[in-house]
C-alpha cells in the first residue's frame, strides 16, 4: 500500500469533481511542522487564477467533494488555501496489521519492466580503486531496490577487459610464464605488474615493438595470444570478485559484459551509421556531427566513431552495448552509473543512438552520474604518498578499525563474534557513508564521522535495529510471530506509525531517480522516531496493560522488520546483539 499514492488518487478525483482542468497540479506533501496534520494538500493555489475563485473556497470545495472517510479523521483548511490532512488512527492501525502480517510488510510489486543496470565496470588491467566504490555500491543498491519491486533487472558489468595496453601486459606475462613463474602468482599484485610492464615499454629496446605486435595479434584473433589474454582476464576478475565478496554486492562472474563482447559488432556499428547518412568522413575518420550540442560559435559537436588508422573507440564500444540492451535484451530502462565527468559522452552517445534508431522512443537510457570522494583536503581521495588507493585495503582498514573501536566497549561476545561484527559494522560503515550522501555531489572521507554510532550513520542504524531485538529478548518475545492490534494513542506512536507505512514512498524514489541516499534518510528518521517512541512509550516496564504493551511490541517488531529490509537493499548487514 503506497500511502502517497491513495492520497493523490483521491484528491485528483475531487478536482475532477469540482469542475478542475483536466491533469491539474496535484502538489501533495508530508507535513513538515507538528501540529500541521501528516499531509498536506496545496492545489486550491494554482487552481484560483484558472477558475477564477479565491483559494480558500477552492480549498473548500476540495475538502467537501474529497472522499477520505475513512482515512482521514480530520480534513483543515489552513491559510491561503492549505489542506492539512489528519490520518485516521484507526485506518492506520488496520494499515499496521497488513504489512504485520505480510513478509514484504504491505508493498505490492510494480508491472515488470527488464531493466538494464550497467554499473562497477572495473578495467581489469589494474586493481579496484576508491574510485569504483560508487558505482559499485550505488548500482548494487538500485538494482536490490528495482528486484524488491518486482522488475527483471539484468546486471551488466561492463568491464575494461580490451584495448592497447593489453599489448603490453600480454607481452610480459608471456615473458613472466616462459621463466616458469605461475600466473596467479605473477598477477597476485596487479599495480606491480601494470608498473613492471610500463617501465618495460618505456625504457627496454624492442619491448614496445613486441607489445604492438602483440595487439594487432589479439584483435587479429592469434590462438597463443587469445589464451594468454584469458589468463590475465581469469586472473583479474579473482580480485575483482574478493571485493565484491567484501563489499557485500550482488555481481557475480555471470553479469559481466566486457568491452571485448561487443569487438564483432564494431564494424557493423559503423556501416550502419554509415548507411544511414549519420557517419561521415572528416580528416580520415568516421565522425557523426551533432548540430544539437553546438558551440558557441555553432559549429556542432563531434562525435567520433572510427579513428583515421581504422580503429575504433569507447564510443563505439557504448553504441555496440547499447545495440545489444535495446536489441537483444530488450530493455524497457537503461541505467548507466557513472561518474559525472563522463555526462557529455553519455549525452552524445543516447543522441547518436536514438538518431540511428538503435534506441526506440518507449526505451529510456538513463546516466546516473555521482561526484568524487574527497579526502581531508578536499582534493580526490588518494594515499598519503598520493596513489590511487586499493579499494581492499580501504575495506580492511575499516574492519581493523571497526574491531579496535568494539575493544573499547563493554561486551559478552566472543572473540569470533566480535571479529565478524567488526566486519559488518566496518563495510557497512564504509558503504552507508557514501550511499547516504546525494549521488550527484562530491564527499569527504572521514573516518571519525562514518563510523560514528551517532548521528546518520550505518552504526547508528545496526545499533537501533540491535536494540530493537534486545527488547524482544528481553520479554522472552518472538517478533516474527507478533500482530498485535496497534493503538496509537501516544503522538510518538502515531508518527511512528506514519513513518513505517512511507517506507514504500523511499523505494519509489531510489527506483526512479537512482538515489540510494532517499532510502537511508527515511532510515535515519525512522530510527530517529523509534527513539522518541521507545523514550516516551515503555514496554517492558511493569504495570502496563497487556493489551497496550502488545500494541507497542508490534510497532516495534515493524521497525525492526523496516530497519532490517532497507538496510538489506542497501547491502549492510543487520545483527542480533552488539
Amino acid at each position: 500500500m503506497n500511502l502517497h499514492t491513495l492520497l493523490l488518487k483521491k484528491f485528483s478525483a475531487a478536482l475532477t469533481a469540482i469542475g478542475a482542468p483536466e491533469n491539474s497540479p496535484a502538489p501533495l506533501s508530508r507535513a513538515t511542522r507538528a501540529g500541521f496534520g501528516d499531509y498536506q494538500f496545496n492545489g486550491a493555489m494554482a487552481l484560483a487564477k484558472v477558475l477564477k475563485q479565491k483559494p480558500r473556497d477552492i480549498a473548500d470545495k476540495i475538502v467537501e467533494a474529497v472522499e477520505l472517510d475513512d482515512i482521514a479523521e480530520k480534513l483543515e483548511v489552513a491559510g491561503p488555501g492549505f489542506i492539512n490532512i489528519y490520518l485516521s488512527k484507526d485506518w492506520l492501525a488496520t494499515q499496521l496489521a497488513s504489512a504485520a502480517a505480510d513478509e514484504r510488510l504491505n508493498i505490492e510489486a510494480q508491472p515488470s519492466q527488464n531493466v538494464v543496470v550497467d554499473y562497477s565496470s572495473p578495467n581489469l588491467a589494474k586493481e579496484m580503486h576508491v574510485g569504483h566504490l560508487r558505482t559499485t555500491i550505488i548500482g548494487d543498491a538500485v538494482v536490490k531496490a528495482l528486484e524488491f519491486m518486482g522488475h527483471n533487472v539484468i546486471r551488466q558489468n561492463h568491464m575494461g577487459d580490451w584495448g592497447t595496453q593489453f599489448g603490453m601486459l600480454l607481452a610480459h606475462l608471456n615473458d613472466k610464464l616462459q621463466a616458469d613463474q605461475v600466473a596467479e602468482t605473477a598477477l597476485s599484485d596487479l599495480e606491480d605488474f601494470y608498473r613492471e610492464a610500463k617501465v618495460r615499454f618505456d625504457e627496454e629496446d624492442g619491448f614496445a615493438d613486441r607489445a604492438r605486435e602483440y595487439v594487432v595479434k589479439l584483435q587479429g584473433g592469434d590462438s597463443h595470444c587469445l589464451a594468454l589474454w584469458q589468463n590475465f582476464i581469469d586472473v583479474s576478475i579473482t580480485h575483482s570478485e574478493e571485493v565484491y565478496h567484501k563489499l557485500n554486492v550482488s555481481l557475480t562472474r555471470d553479469d559481466i559484459m566486457g568491452e571485448s563482447a561487443y569487438n564483432q559488432d564494431l564494424a557493423n556499428v559503423v556501416s550502419e551509421l554509415q548507411a544511414k547518412g549519420l557517419a561521415v568522413k572528416s580528416q580520415g575518420a568516421q565522425v557523426v556531427f551533432l548540430p544539437e550540442l553546438a558551440d558557441k560559435e555553432g559549429n556542432p559537436a563531434a562525435y567520433i566513431v572510427q579513428k583515421s588508422g581504422g580503429g575504433y573507440l569507447y564510443a563505439t564500444t557504448d553504441l555496440a552495448a547499447i545495440r545489444h540492451r535495446c536489441g537483444t535484451l530488450h530493455a524497457d530502462r537503461t541505467l548507466i552509473l557513472t561518474d559525472a565527468r563522463q555526462a557529455l559522452h553519455f549525452k552524445q552517445t543516447e543522441l547518436v543512438a536514438r538518431k540511428a534508431g538503435f534506441i526506440t522512443p518507449e526505451q529510456t537510457y538513463e546516466h546516473c552520474p555521482f561526484g568524487m570522494m574527497l579526502g581531508n583536503d578536499g582534493r580526490p581521495f588518494k594515499t598519503r604518498t598520493g596513489g590511487t588507493v586499493k579499494l581492499v585495503k580501504l575495506l580492511d582498514e575499516a574492519v581493523e578499525r571497526a574491531e579496535a573501536l568494539l575493544g573499547k566497549r563493554e561486551t559478552d561476545l566472543t572473540a569470533d563474534e566480535l571479529k565478524v561484527l567488526a566486519n559488518k559494522i566496518g563495510i557497512g560503515a564504509v558503504k552507508y557513508a557514501d550511499l547516504s550522501k546525494n549521488r550527484t555531489t562530491d564527499y569527504m572521507f572521514s573516518w571519525d564521522s562514518m563510523l560514528s554510532f551517532e548521528g546518520n550513520t550505518a552504526p547508528y542504524l545496526q545499533y537501533a535495529y540491535t536494540r530493537v531485538m534486545s527488547i524482544f529478548r528481553k520479554a522472552g518475545v518472538d517478533h516474527l510471530t507478533l500482530n498485535a492490534a496497534v493503538m496509537l494513542d501516544a503522538p510518538q506512536e502515531k508518527m511512528l506509525a506514519v513513518k513505517q507505512l512511507q517506507y514504500v514512498e523511499a523505494i519509489n524514489q531510489v527506483i526512479a531517480e537512482g538515489t540510494p541516499h532517499v532510502l537511508c534518510t527515511y532510515l535515519y528518521e525512522l530510527a530517529s522516531l523509534f527513539m522518541s517512541f521507545y523514550e516516551a512509550c515503555p514496554m517492558l516496564k511493569e504495570g502496563i496493560e497487556q493489551d497496550v504493551r502488545d500494541s507497542r511490541m508490534t510497532l516495534a517488531a515493524l521497525t525492526a522488520k523496516t530497519l532490517q529490509s532497507g538496510l538489506g537493499l542497501l547491502g549492510i548487514d543487520t545483527m542480533e546483539r552488539m
